[in-house]
């Protein structure tokens, strides 16, 4: 969305940005001069949070509620509404854009959640499809009915109050009939979608120039390329040892190792000078000085190691990541972890796939196919009304 904000401004557009009050978000929108209008609850709060599945649809009340409370405002005057993000906040968006008489743009990050009778839906926390259910139309249909009972009271609830009709189904008012995939073709060919008609922008990526760290760059140029070991926003509940179990299969290949605190505040084990710890940092740069990344498997983090040519080891949390992991190895350029939960056995064997001459041979290759000008199409389309 950042890169998206600035290629806008670029072409004289004026921006703004309603996300989570985190600061990592408005630090990230301060630098690049783009105001950052808070909604809705903490994203790393949430993400953090251990809560019941039988809590969804209250805390979806609460997301919902909290975007008429604030978009209506921020929204008002403004020409087109992009909503992305998950499902209860995507559907609040858009119902204040209807409520305001604009044009929105319904945006996902990946295409799973974008009806396909060539793969199943994710399903979601405390409810999972039935195992006589295969059919994955069938599939779809039941993902619909749950998306209605998860969200559907929460929505309309909403939308009475300012005055606008019930929504029947929240998933197709959500998803629209043309919704935007902003993904790259290579690492995410799109399947057919029936009665969608679906655009694949590219991915939107931001040009990052920001410098590292100086005390990275000193640990950089001081012996060979690290593993970068990182799981983004990731909390890793299930993985209290995440940390130790990484560094340890990482110098067991005899690799230098950096560890990226995050969302799951991950920490060195020991103060030898062959592991680092890094905060946020310029993805784009470092990962092109890196010998292979482990992540969570996050959209953003698999196309910014896949465009500076870094291998990959993907452990795979939730929600669409095993995808991502499937598609980093199935494209040769890294290796899929076997569940969210990994061991010293299982990341060894992982990274010794992703670390041969190979992998990091069709990772070169692959990197120079990533495109760069999603942001400008997207940008592009939005300004020529073609949404």
């Amino acid at each position: 969305m950042v890169g998206l904000a600035v290629r806008l401004r670029e072409l004289g557009a004026e921006v703004r940005v309603c996300a989570p009050p985190d600061e990592d978000f408005a630090r990230r929108l301060a630098g690049v001069d783009v105001p950052l209008v808070p909604v809705g609850p903490s994203a790393r709060a949430l993400t953090k949070a251990v809560a019941p599945p039988s809590s969804m649809p209250r805390r979806a009340a609460e997301v919902i509620a909290g975007q008429f409370e604030v978009m209506p405002a921020a929204a008002e005057g403004c020409d087109v509404l992009v909503a992305t993000g998950m499902m209860p906040a995507a559907a609040g968006a858009r119902s204040v854009a209807e409520k305001l008489g604009i044009p929105s743009v319904s945006v996902t990050f990946q295409q799973l959640t974008l009806p396909s009778p060539h793969r199943p839906p994710l399903a979601y926390r405390g409810r999972p499809f039935p195992p006589e259910v295969t059919d994955n139309r069938a599939r779809w249909e039941l993902d619909a009915q749950s998306i209605d009972a998860l969200f559907g009271e929460a929505l309309n609830t909403n939308r009475t109050s300012i005055g606008l009709p019930p929504v029947a189904h929240v998933r197709d008012y959500v998803i629209g009939d043309r919704p935007w995939v902003a993904t790259d073709p290579v690492l995410d060919p799109l399947h057919e979608m029936p009665g969608l008609d679906a655009v694949q922008t590219g991915a939107w990526i931001a040009p990052d120039v920001r410098p590292l760290p100086a005390e990275l760059e000193t640990f950089l140029d001081a012996g060979t390329p690290p593993v970068y070991v990182g799981f983004g926003s990731m909390p890793l509940h299930d993985s209290t040892d995440a940390a130790q179990v990484a560094v340890d299969a990482v110098r067991a290949q005899g690799r230098r190792v950096l560890v990226s605190r995050g969302w799951a505040d991950l920490a060195l084990i020991d103060d030898r000078d062959d592991c680092l710890a890094v905060g946020e940092a310029n993805h784009q740069a470092l990962f092109a000085r890196v010998a292979a990344v482990m992540h969570h498997g996050g959209a953003g983090t698999t196309t910014t190691a896949a465009r500076a040519g870094a291998p990959q080891v993907v452990v795979p949390q939730l929600a669409d990541q095993p995808y991502w992991a499937s598609r980093v190895a199935d494209l040769g350029i890294g290796a899929a972890h076997d569940g969210p939960t990994p061991t010293l056995k299982s990341l060894s064997a992982a990274l010794e796939t992703a670390l041969t001459p190979e992998t990091r041979t069709r990772a070169t290759a692959l990197a120079a196919t990533i495109r760069t000008d999603g942001t400008d199409v997207a940008a592009k389309l939005l300004l020529d009304g073609a949404f």
